[in-house]
């Protein structure tokens, strides 16, 4: 059967897949995020060796660097069940598990350092400006931005963010929404000081409102709307939520307590 997928969207994410061996382990896929390597996945690849020593485990070298500001479609056609959050809703996937690992599910939107470094003098009040264009939608972090204060450009404009989440209507939807209750189990892991993730709670699907105030996930219109089966999933008990303090975005995939705690737990 299918191994796994995961998403580049994210700052890191992986998903666990089915076992090919009765009440085995699953086997991993790890794929970084924005300028992140495939070596980002050592620590964890190590980890779960210790533990589980049977566990197929694959760290995918594509996109690195640089090349992760590809638009997020081009990614998920290339690399064609790695990129997660697009493929658990293009695809029929075999994907058992999907660990998203402070990834702004429900979008970006600060003055981060990532952003500092793409547009020194950019604002984000004034990012839209770029990423709300037919350029813009060049660049990745243009397809998740999501300015609570533009959201009709917002709309518009994204053609990956939008879409999946039910933003904007797509004849694709109820595709989109079939594929993703395919999943058996949804987990979120985010936490106030990651310093990257804006805002942090994007990570569990919450969102700012128009007063950048955080919506949280259960009055979201998509989960009300049940527009690509959040609410179904969570209705089900398949939806976990780790709240974890003290690490910082780049820490996550190198962090022992939340391996053990977040995501060991679902590995078997």
């Amino acid at each position: 059967m299918l191994l796994v997928v995961v998403l580049q969207f994210s700052v890191l994410a992986f998903i666990t897949g089915a076992s090919n061996i009765s009440n085995g382990p699953k086997a991993v896929v790890f794929i970084h995020g924005i300028f992140g390597y495939q070596k980002d996945g050592m620590e964890i690849q190590q980890w779960v060796e210790q533990v589980h020593p049977d566990t197929p485990f694959y760290s995918i070298a594509l996109y690195e660097g640089s090349s992760s500001l590809a638009p997020l479609w081009k990614q998920v056609d290339a690399i064609r069940g790695l990129i997660c959050r697009g493929i658990l809703s293009r695809t029929q996937h075999n994907v058992d598990t999907f660990i998203a690992l402070s990834s702004p599910l429900a979008g970006q939107y600060g003055d981060t350092k990532y952003m500092k470094h793409l547009f020194p003098n950019l604002l984000k009040s004034e990012a839209y400006r770029v990423f709300y264009t037919k350029e813009g939608q060049k660049l990745s972090i243009g397809n998740y931005w999501k300015d609570p204060h533009q959201l009709e450009k917002y709309t518009k404009y994204c053609n990956f963010l939008a879409s999946l989440n039910n933003d904007t209507y797509t004849s694709e939807m109820n595709e989109y929404k079939q594929n993703f209750l395919r999943l058996n189990r949804l987990i979120l892991i985010g936490g106030p000081d990651d310093g990257v993730i804006t805002p942090w709670e994007s990570s569990h699907f919450a969102f700012y409102d128009s007063q950048e105030k955080v919506v949280e996930l259960e009055q979201q219109r998509y989960f009300l709307d049940d527009s690509f089966g959040l609410q179904t999933l969570f209705n089900q008990k398949k939806i976990k939520t780790y709240t974890i303090s003290g690490v910082a975005h780049n820490e996550w995939p190198n962090n022992r307590t939340v391996f053990s705690s977040a995501i060991l737990p679902w590995l078997i």
